[in-house]
């Protein structure tokens, strides 16, 4: 058996090794390192595979949280809505920038933010909502899209996790994640579903005046040289990394679908398993993942474990020779930076329930049935044996 990584960019690498050489041979040949040819490309390109009107490539995903908070005017004081489950970047940048982060409990069953505690939260003060695409599940973002018109607020997709995922409206109608709300933010962080080989990063938005607005951020407020005409900062995509995404983008789906393949076979053999809880999307309700569902690309596939040692299985995996990892130990409002005295510990019951059972796979488009097997039947026989 091949030996198991969390994620295998040396073997996706492999099967693209021409293009990318090639790509990154004539960017060296060209110079243009900078805001050269490779980058207006992808961003074009990208453009086409999200249906949304504007994509602007930044230096990475927390740049372009920030940078996006930053076109929509967003002041000191102004809250600002997320999720308590979730990576730091997310509420870093809110404070960041003197805004007043919100953060509200999530789903049991999806772990994205919970739409009914965002209602909870509103308050005067109230200016943006961001929802976060956790693991690479769509939130819901119909009710979220609602909720934000009857308040009057601003919808930032956080959808560094989730590239490549579809909703699909109670319409009927589908639309890419990052091209629903004002404006989405996303990484391009090796490890992501769609990563370059280094930082990287984007904005998407329909709105054109937000997109040249944002377009002068990102260069240090400029729209002609040495003319700045707004507060910007220094966060461009540079073209070594835009060549390493074009090579890839045209795989991207290809990619997700390997991911929803390794998830479905995880979601079959972990089925029965009472201590186990598997990742869903929304089209089935018990816990297995159709041909068709495309609203979860499984940027990582999480289990939770009940009434079993999460840390006792974690160190077993690793003892066995099965990386793992735990996608998040510790909620944002229990993080020394982020602690206040606002929050409540009875309003976060899901977060602090999940940061002890959740235990995130390996998970990647280069996983065969026989390293996904040794992995399944590894963690069942500890949770039977440990239960």
């Amino acid at each position: 058996m091949r030996k198991i990584q969390m994620v295998d960019l040396k073997g996706q690498y492999e099967k693209i090794k021409d293009r990318v050489d090639k790509s990154l041979h004539e960017v060296v040949e060209s110079t243009a390192f900078i805001n050269g040819p490779e980058v207006h490309q992808f961003q074009k390109e990208l453009e086409d595979y999200l249906g949304v009107k504007h994509v602007i490539p930044c230096a990475n995903g927390t740049d372009a949280l920030q940078i996006a908070m930053m076109g929509l005017g967003l002041k000191p004081g102004d809250e600002v809505i997320t999720a308590d489950f979730t990576f730091a970047a997310t509420v870093e940048v809110i404070a960041l920038l003197g805004l007043t982060p919100v953060l509200v409990d999530v789903d049991p069953i999806d772990f994205n933010i919970d739409v009914d505690e965002i209602r909870k939260a509103i308050t005067p003060r109230t200016r943006a909502i961001v929802p976060v695409h956790l693991f690479g599940l769509s939130a819901k973002m119909d009710e979220i899209m609602a909720l934000a018109k009857e308040h009057n607020l601003y919808v930032i997709e956080d959808n560094a996790q989730g590239i490549g995922a579809t909703y699909t409206s109670g319409d009927g109608s589908k639309t890419k994640t990052g091209a629903i709300g004002h404006v989405a933010s996303t990484s391009f962080f090796p490890s992501k579903n769609l990563g370059c080989y280094g930082d990287g990063g984007a904005i998407f938005t329909n709105d054109d005046d937000l997109a040249h607005t944002i377009r002068g951020i990102v260069n240090h407020g400029m729209y002609v040289r040495y003319h700045h005409d707004v507060v910007g900062v220094n966060s461009r995509l540079d073209s070594m990394q835009a060549a390493v995404l074009r090579a890839k983008l045209p795989h991207l789906d290809d990619y997700n679908n390997s991911r929803r393949d390794a998830a479905r076979k995880y979601t079959s053999a972990f089925r029965g398993i009472e201590n186990i809880v598997t990742p869903t999307g929304y089209c089935d309700a018990e816990n297995s993942i159709c041909d068709t569902c495309d609203c979860h690309v499984f940027h990582q596939y999480t289990l939770r474990v009940l009434n079993v040692d999460r840390d006792a299985l974690v160190q077993h995996l690793n003892e066995q020779g099965i990386p793992c990892g735990v996608y998040y130990p510790i909620p944002l409002h229990l993080q020394k930076a982020y602690a206040d005295e606002r929050y409540n510990e009875a309003n976060f019951k899901v977060t602090n329930q999940l940061v002890k059972e959740v235990v995130s796979l390996p998970m990647h488009t280069e996983l065969d049935d026989e390293q996904i097997d040794f992995i399944t039947k590894t963690v069942i026989n500890f949770v039977n044996n440990n239960a």
